[in-house]
């Protein structure tokens, strides 16, 4: 994985330990007096194999800066590197294949294919690109997501939590560089959705998988080992290695 000319690291740490850069992200919609700015100048990067969550309240940015970050959304200034490689300025094929090949995307309504099996929904975006999967890495990935039996069902036959796992497990199967999950708990209950947080904080364990998490969850957010803070579209506060307590604490002052 090489980076590209004029992407520098502070002293110490290599270009391919950050695997995504933003500087200077703005994000205008609309135009004069109506004109709305989700992001007014983020900048930011995400090392490798950390889990790092983004949260805000309502109207913050946090889903525009992911879907900015992720190349869902082309920023009105600024760039976002992924892999060493700034997307900002890809055309629409080159940026499908650098998606396809470095990005995975877990999102809250989880948008499986109801007439495809779990695993035929896992092995989508290796479909999509004619590649066939490695079947021992398939298999460890159903077994890990604890679908190893659900494998042959249709979305309609499997749970809520379920449903989410083969999300993640497709999101997981292209190995990608960075995985966005769009609260990823958010349509679910308290105790599964601790095991989707459970099974996502393994996957950078056992995997050294990169995740950046947007969520609105204080107890979601605290199995980030970095949480970034958006309010007004500006990053305002960050913690590290922190608990559920303090991040409600820090919720509450931003929206007070």
């Amino acid at each position: 994985m090489t980076a590209e000319a004029g992407l520098t690291a502070p002293p110490g740490v290599g270009v391919d330990d950050k695997v995504v850069v933003a500087s200077d992200l703005t994000r205008r919609y609309g135009e004069g007096d109506t004109a709305v700015d989700a992001l007014r100048g983020v900048s930011l990067h995400v090392d490798r194999g950390k889990l790092v969550a983004v949260m805000g309240p309502s109207g913050s940015g946090k889903s525009t800066l992911m879907h900015a970050l992720a190349g869902l959304d082309k920023p009105t200034s600024g760039t976002v590197r992924i892999a060493g490689i700034e997307i900002t300025g890809l055309d629409d094929a080159r940026l499908t294949s650098l998606r396809r090949e470095h990005i995975g995307f877990v999102f809250q309504f989880f948008n499986l294919l109801p007439m495809l099996t779990a695993e035929e929904n896992v092995v989508l975006p290796l479909s999509i690109a004619g590649e066939s999967p490695d079947r021992e890495w398939l298999g460890e990935l159903l077994s890990r997501t604890g679908l190893g039996d659900r494998s042959r069902h249709l979305p309609s036959q499997l749970s809520g939590g379920e449903q989410q796992r083969v999300a993640i497990a497709r999101a997981l199967v292209t190995r990608p560089t960075v995985v966005f999950a769009d609260e990823p708990t958010g349509n679910l209950d308290s105790k599964t959705g601790a095991e989707i947080l459970e099974l996502l904080r393994g996957s950078v364990e056992q995997y050294g998988q990169t995740i950046v998490m947007v969520t609105h969850e204080p107890r979601a957010a605290s199995v980030a080992e970095r949480i970034m803070f958006l309010a007004d579209g500006l990053i305002v506060k960050e913690l590290t290695d922190t608990n559920a307590g303090e991040v409600l604490e820090v919720m509450s002052a931003i929206q007070s």
